[in-house]
């Protein structure tokens, strides 16, 4: 079993390697456009501005209550049958990312703002500064404090998440584990090595993610 895993893996780490970097291209992507959304929908909730309010606790309710798969198989598979036009599998991957993490995103940075005291709102209103200026200097890099851990682990689901994507054709890490399966019949040996890239993967994100919030963490009470 374990004879030739060595052989196999000189052979196809490669081309498993080029997926993870593809699975890294998705998450980048699709994460970063998700914390912004999350971002706005979050603030928006946690103030309760009018009309937004409402869309963001229906968009929050909708993503959070069906599942990544059927998502990405509605954005991929039932948007063209309505509107008639194809979207590729890796456009339809980054979004069901985009669209799914920044439902999760919006609840962090939402829960982080509404646990900032609002004496600090008073307090940057006080000093002359604007709403936009007071979230920016005064709540916001409080709030980020706060919620950075579970930023950090909701980028990580993300991560792992992308391997749905092998439903819809995208070649990131578990889609290439699949296709050098059917080709060589080793199931045992390239998954064995499909999660050890994760893994990996993973670990070394954590690793960064920790040492990120250590360095921030001397500012908490600053």
């Amino acid at each position: 079993m374990f004879d030739n895993l060595l052989q196999i893996a000189i052979q196809y780490l490669p081309r498993l390697l080029g997926g993870a970097l593809e699975t890294l291209k998705i998450t980048s992507i699709g994460v970063s456009l998700g914390f912004f959304l999350g971002l706005l929908v979050g603030f928006a909730r946690a103030f309760k501005i009018p009309v937004f309010t409402q869309i963001g606790q229906g968009y929050v309710f909708i993503i959070r209550g069906t599942p990544l798969l059927v998502q990405i198989f509605f954005i991929f598979f039932g948007l063209p049958s309505l509107t008639g036009n194809a979207i590729s599998p890796l456009v339809a991957g980054i979004s069901a990312i985009t669209i799914n993490s920044g439902a999760y995103f919006s609840e962090i940075i939402r829960g982080a703002v509404q646990s900032i005291h609002k004496s600090q709102v008073e307090a940057g209103r006080s000093l002359g500064l604007g709403w936009f200026k007071t979230m920016r200097f005064v709540i916001w890099p409080q709030a980020f404090m706060t919620a950075l851990p579970s930023l950090g682990n909701q980028f990580i689901i993300s991560l792992k998440d992308t391997s749905l994507m092998a439903v819809i054709s995208v070649e990131e890490l578990t889609r290439n584990g699949q296709i050098i399966i059917a080709a060589t019949f080793r199931a045992f040996q390239i998954w064995l090595l499909v999660a050890l890239i994760y893994l990996a993967m993973t670990g070394i994100l954590s690793t960064f993610l920790d040492a990120i919030e250590k360095k921030l963490s001397r500012y908490r009470y600053a």
